[in-house]
C-alpha cells in the first residue's frame, strides 16, 4: 500500500476551549500552504495523560511519507515538544507559541498555585485568571470568559492539579526550533520565553509579540508571517530524514 502524502505543516490542539483562538492564524497560513488540524479529545473515563495524546500523534504521523513542520499554543505546542523529542526524523521543524523554557507552565498551573496559597473562593481565582490571560474585562462578559476556563479544567490534558504540579527539565530538540512569545503574556512571560537561549542551535529563533497569552488570536498576520519566514529559512538546513519507510 502506498503511504499517503501529508502536509506541509500539522497545528496540534489538546485544548477543545480555546481552539477558537487558532482559526484566524491558520487561516493565514493556509492561504500560502498546506496545513492540517490534529486534535486530541480525551473522554470523561480517560485520564488526563499527555502521554496517550503522543502516542495518538504518532500513530496518526507515522502513516505519512514525509516529515512535517509541527505547530502548537500552550499544551498543543507541549505535546509536540514531547512528540518531537522521541521522533525527530518525523519532523521537519517545531514552532513553539506561549511555550516557555520551563514547559509545563501553563495557566492550570498558575491556577492551582493561587487556589492554593491564596485565601479566595474558586471563582474569584478564576476571575483573577480571565484577567491575566484577556485582560480586563466587563462584569457581562466574564460569565462567559470563566466558563471558558472552566471547562478548560475540565476537558484539556494539562497535566496540573491541586495537588501536583508536574515539571519538565529545560532542554533543546533535534529539529529547527522557532519559539514564539506575547510580550504581555503573565503566564508564559517574557523571562520564560528568553530563557530557551541557552538552548538554541544556528537554525533557531525566538520571536516576540505584542499581546497576552494568546497573542496569535489579535496579531495572526505578523505571527504568521514570522512562521512562513522562518520555514523558508529551515528548507536548506534539514538533513533527509532517516527510518522513514512505507506502511505495509
Amino acid at each position: 500500500m502506498t503511504v499517503p502524502t501529508c502536509p506541509d505543516a500539522l497545528w496540534l490542539n489538546v485544548s477543545p476551549s480555546f481552539e477558537r483562538f487558532d482559526q484566524k492564524l491558520l487561516g493565514c497560513l493556509t492561504r500560502h500552504v498546506e496545513v492540517a488540524h490534529w486534535a486530541y479529545r480525551q473522554t470523561p473515563d480517560e485520564p488526563s495523560s499527555l502521554d496517550i495524546a503522543v502516542t495518538l500523534l504518532h500513530d496518526y504521523l507515522k502513516g505519512h511519507n514525509r516529515p512535517v513542520h509541527l505547530m502548537g499554543h500552550g499544551l498543543g505546542g507541549l505535546v509536540g515538544l514531547l512528540y518531537t523529542r522521541q521522533n525527530p526524523h518525523r519532523v521537519k521543524s517545531l514552532t513553539l507559541l506561549s511555550v516557555g523554557v520551563n514547559p509545563m507552565v501553563d495557566w492550570q498551573a498558575h491556577y492551582y498555585a493561587q487556589l492554593e496559597q491564596l485565601p479566595c473562593k474558586r471563582r474569584q481565582v478564576l476571575t483573577q485568571m480571565v484577567f491575566s490571560l484577556f485582560g480586563h474585562q466587563s462584569r457581562p462578559l466574564l460569565r462567559g470568559w470563566i466558563n471558558l476556563l472552566e471547562q478548560d479544567l475540565l476537558h484539556s490534558v494539562s497535566p496540573h492539579s491541586l495537588l501536583k504540579r508536574a515539571s519538565l527539565c529545560p532542554g533543546s530538540v533535534a529539529v529547527p526550533l522557532l519559539v514564539c512569545g506575547g510580550e504581555a503574556d503573565s503566564i508564559v512571560d517574557p523571562t520564560q520565553i528568553q530563557g530557551w537561549q541557552p538552548w538554541l542551535k544556528g537554525s533557531d529563533r525566538i520571536a516576540s509579540f505584542p499581546g497576552r497569552h494568546f497573542f496569535h488570536a489579535v496579531h495572526p498576520h505578523p505571527v504568521a508571517s514570522q512562521i512562513l519566514s522562518f520555514w523558508g529559512t529551515t528548507e536548506n538546513l534539514l538533513v533527509a530524514p532517516q527510518s522513514l519507510r512505507t506502511v505495509p
